[in-house]
């Protein structure tokens, strides 16, 4: 497909493909949640990522030296520091240079990976590295997949092969079946000796002088190559792992590719810019039928100077998943100043005590298609004012999310009808309307959405502990709101369990002036509390918060 952007006339996007004739698939909604359930129905809906994978994510980054040393003083740092990790990442040079891809740890820097690998997951941490479709000819594995005809030919039969990124390199053909095979069997060494997922890099320079083993149509192989290689790295670790326990990190993808989570935005700047680039990019994923995204936390080019580090962190453990990761230097907190740990460690203990929450959309998105990171379209279709906002979003239904660009702090966004309260401090803001706000490295408009029943788990240190053992759920009830259009109050959510199935429902409703939940399907004690903080009750079956549903004035 070819398109013409303002090229042959100004005002006009134009696109063209040369075959007899073209075949239009028209998605209608009424809404664009409904477009989007409708559109993941025919492409395929996204796996749901297993609820580990939601914490926080370190890396060695790219270009950096580092052997387990290293490795082992960045989690002992994280650990003295009081900020929980889930998951550690080893980037290229896990394996020897001129050797991607083989498969092999570096004997030389990692002598002992199965014992190393053991040693993390004592310490509760998961295992991800990184792989990619490409054998370098200097690898042990090149004539192997030579002589068995893994490697994507040319038309007179020789190994199509070139040296932009390792010297001789090939690139495997995932048209062939025995080739998919092939691959997945030197990952499944790779998880026998204690790595639980892997980064697929790369798949998106396919060239067209080339002979497919189906006999694809080269010029039609660029987009779809990507989803052959993540489709096979992905149906691996199903294998391998079992349902619900597969996850990627993705970079090139196509239509159906949000199948295979999590997709990361690539290598963007260390920038402000670069940070808001991401969140735009990301919010257009959502919209293309993508669950679950993330971003290099601090950017990846460069290094990132201290106050792009801190905004970026808030941002970045408010996405459904959250990784530090860099080219040419590391991306530990400590490295930005303490004040950066401090950031990170509250933010990452955030998002722990909001995986209930999370894990509920993240299973929505499993079920309908409908984002965790979600344009603010897709919840208040009927605002004209949210049409076009791309520096905010809202992270599952109930939380809006913006996040601050500035070293200052100052921040400008839009509320959307009601009464909305901030997490973080309680205080009330109403809206439509847009509003300026100035923030410390530790704080970003996040703001609770009116009528809103939020499940907090107690749990600071794993993404992944027992949601009910401690519950709260934070009740904002907008009593205007009600007044004017739903004088019932009545709202519930469901806290899942690990696999995403229903482990309890809370239901509030309004009685009089008093607020009551009801657990159904649970008889574990729950606490309540109104997002404002003005009043806080807890119990077993059935909590009743009493005169807390009067109009209150908002600022």
């Amino acid at each position: 497909m070819s398109y013409e952007i303002g090229s042959e006339a100004v005002g006009q996007v134009q696109f063209s493909v040369e075959d007899q004739s073209l075949e239009y698939h028209v998605i209608a909604g009424p809404t664009p949640k409904d477009v989007l359930r409708r559109y993941t129905a025919l492409t395929g809906r996204p796996a749901l990522p297993p609820a580990w994978s939601f914490g926080l994510w370190l890396t060695t980054s790219f270009c950096t030296p580092y052997d387990e040393e290293t490795v082992t003083s960045f989690v002992d740092g994280m650990a003295e520091r009081d900020i929980p990790l889930s998951v550690f990442h080893f980037d290229c040079f896990w394996m020897r240079e001129h050797q991607w891809t083989d498969f092999r740890w570096d004997p030389e820097v990692f002598p002992d990976p199965e014992g190393m690998l053991r040693r993390l997951r004592e310490r509760g941490l998961r295992v991800s590295v990184w792989i990619n479709p490409y054998i370098a000819q200097k690898s042990a594995l090149f004539e192997e997949a030579r002589e068995a005809g893994h490697l994507l030919r040319r038309e007179g039969g020789d190994i199509w092969q070139w040296d932009l990124w390792q010297p001789g390199m090939a690139l495997v053909d995932f048209t062939n079946p025995a080739a998919r095979e092939w691959y997945a069997d030197q990952l499944r060494t790779l998880l026998d000796q204690g790595v639980d997922c892997f980064k697929t890099d790369f798949g998106e320079r396919v060239p067209t002088d080339v002979v497919w083993h189906d006999g694809a149509d080269p010029e039609r192989m660029h987009n779809y190559y990507t989803q052959l290689y993540n489709h096979t790295v992905f149906e691996v670790l199903e294998k391998e792992r079992g349902a619900g326990a597969a996850v990627l990190f993705a970079r090139s993808a196509t239509a159906g590719g949000q199948q295979f989570p999590v997709h990361w935005g690539g290598d963007c700047f260390a920038s402000f810019g670069a940070m808001a680039e991401s969140l735009r990019g990301g919010l257009s994923l959502s919209l293309s039928g993508f669950g679950f995204w993330s971003h290099d936390i601090g950017g990846f080019e460069g290094t990132p100077d201290p106050a792009v580090f801190k905004r970026w962190l808030a941002f970045g453990l408010l996405s459904s998943h959250s990784r530090l990761h860099g080219n040419v230097s590391y991306r530990v907190p400590w490295a930005f100043g303490d004040e950066a740990v401090d950031v990170t460690r509250k933010f990452t203990k955030l998002k722990h005590r909001l995986m209930p929450y999370l894990y509920g959309a993240a299973g929505e998105a499993h079920r309908t298609g409908v984002p965790v990171m979600r344009p603010m379209i897709l919840e208040f279709p009927d605002d004209p004012a949210c049409r076009t906002l791309d520096r905010q979003y809202m992270l599952g239904p109930d939380l809006l999310v913006a996040p601050v660009f500035t070293e200052e702090g100052e921040v400008e966004f839009y509320l959307p009808e009601g009464a909305w309260t901030h997490l973080l401090t309680g205080r009330s803001a109403r809206g439509p309307g847009w509003r300026r706000e100035t923030h410390g490295f530790d704080s970003l408009p996040l703001y609770v959405r009116p009528g809103a029943l939020l499940p907090l788990g107690a749990d600071e240190m794993r993404p992944d502990g027992d949601w009910l053992d401690g519950l709260t759920l934070l009740a904002a009830p907008d009593t205007a709101y009600e007044t004017a259009y739903n004088t019932a109050y009545d709202t519930e959510v469901t806290v899942p369990d690990l696999e995403g199935r229903p482990a309890a429902v809370f239901r509030a409703t309004r009685d009089g002036d008093d607020l009551k939940v009801l657990a159904l399907g649970s008889r574990r004690p729950f606490h309540v509390r109104t997002a404002d903080g003005r009043a806080t009750a807890h119990g077993v079956g059935e909590v009743t918060l009493p005169d807390v549903l009067t109009n209150r004035s908002t600022g």
